[in-house]
């Protein structure tokens, strides 16, 4: 019995350990359907967790490629602004250098022309201060000299030319230099010549024209107008007419024997009349002036105006004789050359180291004394060589 109870037990505990053998089977294929599904369930979280990561990394790419591009282009329109602002700075400085480059020269070159001025007016007047009186004889002879010329070519002051002329050879002799004695010939000559200039009367004609002016009420218009009675021509007119006139200065209107178109009023008259001493004062002041183009306009345009304004009788012919009378005298000719002199004066240098050499050769025979005893004065000296110098071309000669 004991045996069978073992048995029994022994089966019971076998069965108990096959039913639990198999409910551990059962429970470790749950745990791994469990962990099969859980591995799967969390490998697709994982994978929808890696396309969602992908998407956003594509878009977060995209965004920041998007604004890195913006900044990009910002980054290049920052440099292109930098590098106009950089060019117009550079440009600016390059005209800024120019212009100060410019205001330095320019303000080197007024220094240096206002040194040079300074220079210049500084050496005049050491020169000035370093002159003799025989040198300040020369150059008051030539201003003079210079006078002469003016006033003869410009004005044609004859009288004043020869004046001025004699002055400067009356400097050049007290002056006292051996260079001047060729000037001194020449201005001879030059006074020579002048004086056989022959000078128009200028103020007879003025007195003249200004007679004429005084006789132009005397000439007659050609139209009528209410005034005095003219003065008939009768040596051209015949008796019948000379009654039919005098019918017409009995009443006090002038006539011609033109067909009138018109008659003038006593302001026109008076205006043709006031026109012919305009005229004529013009001719007066190109008178006084010496100019010639405009003294035979005014005069031409005189004679132009009585041929068309008043009647052809004694006045008129005889005022326009006169007329042209003064348009045969020329006013202002063709003056001769007297500017030698002048240019010899102001080589004056030159005629000094002629002088100098034609007197040495004279005055050593003279003196016979040898070079070392001769002194500088001696041979300077006006009143020692000038004799010398004049007869020493009629030796060579």
């Amino acid at each position: 019995m004991a045996e069978l109870n073992e048995q029994q037990t022994q089966d019971l505990g076998d069965n108990k350990k096959a039913h639990r053998s198999r409910s551990g089977f059962w429970f470790g294929i749950i745990i791994l359907l469990v962990v099969i599904g859980v591995a799967g369930v969390g490998f697709y979280f994982v994978q929808g967790l890696r396309d969602k990561q992908k998407d956003l990394s594509g878009e977060v790419k995209g965004e920041m490629s998007k604004q890195m591009s913006d900044y990009q282009a910002q980054l290049t329109a920052i440099q292109a602004q930098l590098a106009n602002v950089s060019k117009e700075l550079a440009s600016k400085d390059e005209h800024f250098n120019k212009i100060l480059a410019d205001f330095s020269q320019l303000h080197q070159e007024k220094l240096n022309t206002t040194q040079k001025e300074l220079t210049a007016s500084i050496q005049q007047i050491q020169r000035q201060l370093g002159k003799t009186r025989g040198d300040w004889l020369i150059a008051d002879a030539e201003y003079l000299l210079s006078v002469a010329n003016e006033r003869l070519q410009l004005i044609g002051d004859v009288h004043t030319t020869i004046e001025a002329l004699e002055a400067a050879d009356q400097r050049l002799r007290e002056s006292g230099d051996t260079g001047v004695i060729k000037i001194r010939e020449k201005i001879a000559e030059e006074i020579t010549v002048v004086k056989n200039i022959t000078v128009p009367d200028i103020v007879g004609m003025y007195v003249a024209i200004q007679a004429q002016q005084d006789h132009v009420e005397q000439l007659t218009l050609l139209l009528p107008f209410a005034g005095k009675a003219p003065t008939p021509d009768t040596k051209n007119q015949p008796e019948t007419a000379s009654e039919d006139h005098g019918l017409l200065d009995a009443i006090g209107i002038k006539y011609s024997e033109r067909a009138i178109e018109t008659t003038l009023k006593p302001e026109e008259a008076k205006f043709i009349y006031e026109q012919l001493r305009v005229k004529l004062e013009m001719a007066q002041i190109a008178l006084v002036q010496h100019n010639e183009a405009l003294f035979q306009s005014a005069l031409a345009d005189a004679k132009k105006w009585i041929a068309q304004h008043f009647i052809k009788n004694d006045v008129s012919r005889n005022f326009i004789e006169e007329l042209d009378k003064f348009s045969a005298i020329k006013i202002h000719g063709q003056f001769p050359d007297i500017s030698l002199s002048l240019k010899m004066i102001k080589d004056i240098s030159k005629l000094r180291i002629e002088a100098d050499k034609a007197t040495l050769p004279s005055t050593e025979p003279e003196t016979k004394k040898p070079v070392e005893e001769v002194k500088p004065v001696d041979v300077i000296k006006p009143t020692k060589t000038a004799p010398a110098i004049e007869a020493a071309p009629e030796k060579k000669q």
